[in-house]
């Protein structure tokens, strides 16, 4: 520290040493195991950690499209002939194509929008997409469980926001009206954010109740569909075909992370909206394009989620296998109205920490555990994420693990020291 004029200067590395942040606190002890671990292998069920085969319900690969072989073949093949540097440069300037167009056109039609504009991720995206679309005038409201991306986009907004407990349409419509009054002075306008499945939780919003609003009030609704996208609707269309919506959605956000197991996003909505998007959003004019074997297995991926609806029946027949075993087990796994599956548990942070432990050295199973501070002290979620190309056998094996696990919970068998190290 430096002195001057009696004020205490901080040194920058000094600051961040002495508060590491709610979950880099725990650094020393949790990194390599707990968090930043290493799976490794093809992308599957069973993958290997630590040296030892497990069975994996920590990935997002919802219709199992990472490891398939029409997927496997696109990307090889669009890989070697353009390689990752094609096209150059911004979509604007340099680095646009057919291919991209065209992916952009599929996705279109296929989520029932005028127009679509790709996108190089989605959490920049979405972060980019709130800061272009309001300005200082304008007011956001939107839904407390919403994704980081939300909040860190909601946090660049100059003008107001209110949030509203989540998925409570009551307290959404009393902030309706605060904007409302608020945008009668400034001239501006209201966006509502909120999420088609919420990822923690697995509940889908409350779109429908949403939209309803809309014969109250002026504003647009954007919707982060990323766990939606694949998985919902009778054509994997996402949150807003499943409840019958789809056209009450201004503007409707999807990633290439889950159910296409890729990278990459996309915002879909009215043709001149999007042509805003593309003038006007700073991510995508002062970032390089898409890589040409992104759009190329993109393309494939979404014709399997479109031609092959028996990858998303099938994931569906997990999900209700893994669910109702579960609640069946007498397990409590919230509200969840997707394949997103939190079972939740009892127990401090050091008795998550043995469960885990044990889950994964004793019977080979990886899933992730939440913990405070994302969840209330005393709480322990188990997040499982159900795929297309799980089995029924593996559902049994983990519902049967999880119930000799939650014993011993109980017996405070996970309450004294750890296990054993790692």
């Amino acid at each position: 520290m430096l002195l001057k004029s009696q004020h205490i200067i901080m040194d920058l590395f000094d600051k961040i040493l002495k508060n590491r942040g709610p979950l880099g606190q725990h650094a020393k002890d949790s990194h390599g195991y707990f968090t930043f671990p290493k799976l490794e292998g093809e992308i599957g069920t069973r993958m290997v950690f630590r040296g030892k085969k497990r069975l994996i319900w920590s990935l997002n690969n919802y219709l199992g499209l990472a490891n398939h072989p029409e997927v496997r073949k696109a990307d090889a093949d669009a890989s070697a002939k353009y390689g990752l540097a094609s096209p150059m440069g911004a979509r604007m300037m340099s680095g646009n194509s057919n291919e991209h167009e065209q992916l952009e056109n599929e996705l279109s039609a296929f989520m029932s929008k005028e127009d679509t504009i790709l996108l190089n991720y989605g959490y920049q995206g979405m972060v980019s997409a709130i800061d272009c679309l309001v300005d200082r005038h304008d007011v956001i409201v939107y839904d407390s469980e919403a994704h980081a991306c939300i909040i860190d986009g909601v946090r660049l907004h100059m003008g107001k926001r209110f949030v509203y407990p989540h998925n409570d349409i009551e307290s959404c419509e009393k902030q309706l009206e605060r904007a409302t009054r608020m945008v009668e002075e400034t001239g501006g306008a209201i966006l509502v954010i909120t999420e088609g499945v919420f990822g923690m939780s697995g509940e889908q919003g409350k779109l429908k109740e949403i939209i309803a609003l809309k014969n109250k009030f002026n504003f647009r609704l954007f919707v982060d569909d990323a766990h939606g996208f694949g998985t919902m609707g009778k054509t994997g269309a996402g949150t807003g075909e499943e409840q019958g919506v789809q056209d009450g959605i201004d503007i409707y956000f999807g990633t290439f992370a889950k159910s296409m197991a890729s990278i990459g996003a996309f915002i879909s909505s009215n043709e001149q909206i999007v042509e805003y998007l593309r003038y006007n959003m700073r991510s995508q004019i002062f970032a390089k394009s898409l890589p040409m074997p992104l759009v190329m297995g993109a393309l494939k991926r979404l014709e399997l989620l479109r031609t092959q609806p028996q990858l998303k029946d099938n994931l569906w027949k997990i999900v209700r296998a893994l669910q109702n075993g579960l609640k069946e087990a007498g397990f409590e796994i919230g509200k969840t109205q997707s394949p997103v599956t939190p079972v939740y548990m009892k127990g401090s942070l050091g008795e998550a920490t043995n469960l885990i432990y044990d889950l994964r050295e004793n019977f080979d199973i990886f899933c992730s555990a939440v913990i405070y501070p994302v969840v209330p002290k005393g709480v322990i979620i188990l997040r499982v994420i159900p795929t297309a190309v799980h089995t029924i056998a593996d559902v049994e094996y983990t519902i049967d693990a999880f119930r000799k696990a939650n014993v011993k919970l109980k017996a405070g068998e996970y309450a004294s020291e750890k296990i054993a190290s790692f």
